[in-house]
């Protein structure tokens, strides 16, 4: 995952350009469906870890009025007159899934998701996996207690990309 971060007291100078991204993007949130997430952060702070499957409390709704002033982030629920905000210390954006990881100032043990609705992948978690590569360019990935089988047909490149993301 390749977050675009902001910091607050970071004074690192990508930090304003990522801030502004994200402020942009914020912005251009109105009108449209998301899905709001709230979790406690794991202990090593990897919002990686967290279930993000949908949850008693999460709320799903059309943002309006998305506003970012100073360091707070505002924005109103349909039907609702109060405007809600949080002062955050930190933001992660990933501009691939659409969604904005939110850390407040307030709750330093909190983190808040946010994500477009539209944009809904279908997690599969194969728990007891088999490996095999099939004529050098077919990965196959088998849960034999489920019966499950998911082939993935790889270029060059994408063989290339794999072996980056690949620890040693």
């Amino acid at each position: 995952m390749q977050f675009i971060t902001w910091q607050s007291g970071n004074s690192n100078s990508e930090m304003l350009e990522n801030f502004e991204t994200i402020r942009q993007w914020w912005r251009n949130l109105n009108g449209k469906e998301i899905h709001l997430r709230q979790r406690i952060l794991p202990e090593n702070g990897d919002v990686r870890e967290l279930d993000w499957e949908p949850q008693r409390f999460d709320e799903t709704f059309a943002i309006a009025n998305p506003d970012v002033r100073g360091i707070t982030l505002y924005w109103t629920k349909p039907g609702m007159s109060d405007e809600r905000s949080t002062t955050v210390r930190q933001l992660e954006l990933d501009p691939k899934r659409q969604q904005l990881y939110i850390y407040p100032q307030s709750q330093p043990t909190l983190v808040m998701q946010i994500g477009v609705a539209a944009l809904k992948y279908q997690t599969l978690t194969l728990r007891e996996a088999e490996i095999f590569v099939e004529d050098n360019q077919t990965l196959i990935l088998r849960d034999t207690t489920r019966l499950i089988e998911v082939k993935l047909k790889l270029d060059s490149q994408m063989i290339s990309s794999l072996k980056e993301q690949l620890p040693e």
